[in-house]
């Protein structure tokens, strides 16, 4: 209990700091309208809110979010969902928009400079620690365990770390500790990757996670602020920095992962739904009889903007016209009339007509499903009207036509390749 109360202190003198900036253009068109972290996930969240919630859920009640990329629907999303956090309780949530405020040409530069550039709203909280956040990935985890371990070792700076296989790592940032896991080097993508002491065939790869105390943090950015020769970059030049220089660690993320008693046993829960097919896939893993990351935790809730709408409508019982859904996700305020639905995910407001088939499919909120039509292997982009017996899935050619295909067969829709299919 004494340890417990500790950790509880820890987090309630820290401020969460998410980085909410990128486009993460390997969604191709899904981010043409919206940053990556406002990206919607799991029939009714945005991928910004698994950060956000680890963060509420480890106990952190200062929070700023920086934003900068395409940002209105993103900071829409947190306007709604996000302010119940209260002054009058030491609480505080903070939206921060690139705003040119230590310039006037100047944007958010780098993910050190989106942090640098709001260092008098930071010390103005004076929160002891700084947890720093990316909010474009998917996982749970206890920050409240790695700020245990900022403090009991003394670091400058806490790295949170993936232990992936070793090749499987060339595409991150990987460190390479010592047998305390004192980080002793920090590679970018390297061609081969560093081993981890005693097992030669893992590696520690950076999640962009980082705890710092804060006026550590804040002297590292006015240095660094100063070099004319920085990209203003934690993991190009902060971190490096500091593993030269000071005293840096990694934290495995399989000591603070979050389980819950239904997820199975394996490997720690990450997830970078960078790519249209890695979003696909993460998505319909939730189908699953027994999910990968369970999103029904109520000890470890996934917090977001809950719009008040009617409950999912299934109509028409009759041969070749009945409305069900098999192993699928479906949201509030849609209506399957007279469709079916297999290993799917409906966000909120869709509407399947009768007669048509969607499989293995994502559909984004206010979809319209038309008659007859069949959706196999796709992400349907929020508003999308599928016209009257349209098949999308099942000819690799014409799809790669008509809509954004990858090499493995899933196909993206937007409005516009609809606009362009209609109009042709």
């Amino acid at each position: 209990m004494a340890d417990r109360r500790r950790i509880a202190s820890l987090s309630r003198e820290s401020m969460a700091y998410v980085l909410a900036g990128g486009r993460g253009s390997r969604l191709m068109e899904m981010t043409d309208v919206r940053a990556k972290p406002a990206v919607y996930f799991g029939g009714k969240t945005r991928i910004i809110d698994f950060a956000l919630s680890n963060a509420i859920n480890s106990g952190i009640r200062r929070i700023g979010v920086a934003t900068q990329y395409k940002a209105h629907s993103l900071i829409r999303h947190l306007q709604n969902g996000w302010n119940f956090l209260r002054p009058g309780r030491n609480e505080s949530f903070d939206i921060l928009p690139a705003s040119q405020r230590v310039s006037e040409d100047q944007w958010y530069a780098g993910t050190a400079d989106a942090v640098y550039q709001n260092i008098d709203i930071i010390e103005d909280y004076a929160p002891r620690y700084i947890v720093i956040l990316a909010g474009d990935h998917i996982y749970k985890m206890d920050y409240e365990l790695m700020l245990q371990q900022h403090v009991d070792t003394g670091a400058d700076v806490t790295v949170g770390c993936l232990e992936v296989p070793r090749m499987e790592a060339v595409g991150f940032g990987v460190m390479h500790v010592d047998t305390e896991y004192r980080i002793t080097d920090f590679v970018e993508k390297p061609k081969d990757p560093p081993a981890v002491p005693g097992r030669p065939d893992t590696a520690l790869a950076s999640m962009g996670i980082y705890v710092f105390d804060t006026t550590f943090l804040m002297d590292q950015l006015r240095r660094d602020a100063a070099d004319p020769t920085s990209d203003r970059d934690f993991g190009k030049d902060i971190i490096p920095h500091i593993v030269r220089h000071g005293k840096a660690y990694a934290h495995r993320f399989n000591r603070s992962v979050v389980r819950s008693a239904d997820e199975p046993v394996g490997e720690a829960y990450w997830r970078d739904v960078g790519t249209i097919d890695a979003y696909w896939q993460a998505n319909i893993d939730l189908t699953d009889v027994v999910p990968p990351l369970d999103i029904y935790d109520r000890d470890w809730p996934i917090w977001t903007y809950a719009e008040t709408v009617p409950p999912a409508k299934f109509v028409h019982d009759e041969d070749g016209r009945r409305g069900y859904a098999v192993s699928s996700l479906v949201s509030g305020d849609c209506i399957i009339s007279g469709g079916s639905l297999n290993r799917s995910l409906l966000f909120t407001g869709v509407r399947q007509r009768s007669f048509s088939h969607v499989e293995n499919s994502v559909i984004l909120p206010h979809c319209q499903i038309g008659r007859h039509a069949r959706v196999k292997n796709a992400v349907v982009d929020r508003g999308v009207i599928i016209p009257d017996g349209l098949v999308i899935g099942e000819d690799p050619e014409l799809d790669g036509q008509r809509f954004r295909r990858t090499e493995s067969g899933i196909c993206l829709v937007t409005k516009p390749m609809i606009d362009r299919l209609l109009h042709r």
